[in-house]
């Protein structure tokens, strides 16, 4: 009987350790705090502040392009984020991480990706959020805090991303 409990509460704790996502131990910021400050290099050579951004709801996605699961995500993202959200206060900031400037236009123009992307070659912006590990998402509400962190791709990350995102400019549009 003894060694049954022992069995399960250590099975309970290597389950915790296996249920426990990996951006928990590899993300630098967590839910509710403030974003950290950064400055990206956007692919058409113009500069945004995060601090502009404030009081609008941003979804940062990190990526690259030689990144597979990254390239699925993105597939995704010109009718499921770009078109539903296109009449709402969402800006979506995906920046690309350790890809040069050509290397990122071979991939958009490969992919017919239009839309803007910055850019994070020495992955400085990258280590203010974590560690390791894309693609990576972070949802930022209108005041400043990390609502949302995601790491990997997988058809469901993916809805319950969108979901968020959608709980979270409700809200927003509510408080305005």
């Amino acid at each position: 009987m003894m060694r049954m409990f022992l069995f399960l509460i250590c099975a309970g704790m290597v389950g915790m350790g296996m249920n426990a996502r990996e951006e928990d131990r590899d993300a630098l910021v967590k839910k509710g705090d403030l974003v950290p400050e950064f400055v990206v290099e956007m692919f058409d050579g113009k500069k945004m502040d995060i601090k502009d951004l404030r009081g609008k709801v941003v979804l940062i996605n990190f990526w690259a392009t030689w990144c597979p699961p990254c390239q699925e995500e993105l597939k995704r993202v010109e009718k499921e984020i770009l078109e539903r959200f296109k009449d709402r206060d969402l800006v979506y900031l995906p920046i690309s991480r350790e890809d040069t400037r050509e290397q990122m236009a071979r991939f958009r123009e490969k992919h017919g990706y239009a839309f803007p992307m910055g850019l994070d070659p020495n992955r400085e912006i990258f280590s203010k959020f974590a560690k390791s590990g894309i693609p990576r998402n972070f949802l930022v509400d209108g005041e400043g805090r990390i609502v949302y962190v995601g790491l990997g791709y997988d058809k469901e990350t993916f809805s319950s991303m969108l979901e968020k995102i959608d709980k979270v400019l409700v809200a927003h549009e509510r408080a305005k």
